[in-house]
């Protein structure tokens, strides 16, 4: 295998690197929102504001997930 061939197989693996620790990142928060969203469900005096942005982080953190895994298939 060439230096260059080596260095680009690195590369690559880098970048995969980056990308699963990003996913896990982001599934990791989602998990942490989840937690807070059905604390906030089970109270009497539900934060509805919050619990709008509780869903639109876990929304956009599911898109960014879907977005990334993508970029591993190409």
């Amino acid at each position: 295998m060439s230096e260059r061939s080596k260095d680009e197989l690195i590369d690559a693996q880098k970048q995969v690197i980056g990308i699963l620790f990003e996913v896990v990142k982001r599934l990791q928060t989602n998990n942490n929102l989840d937690e807070e969203y059905f604390q906030l469900i089970v109270k009497d005096h539900k934060d509805e504001k919050r619990l709008k942005e509780i869903n639109s982080q876990r929304t956009e953190n599911s898109k960014i997930v879907t977005r990334l895994l993508e970029q591993l298939e190409t």
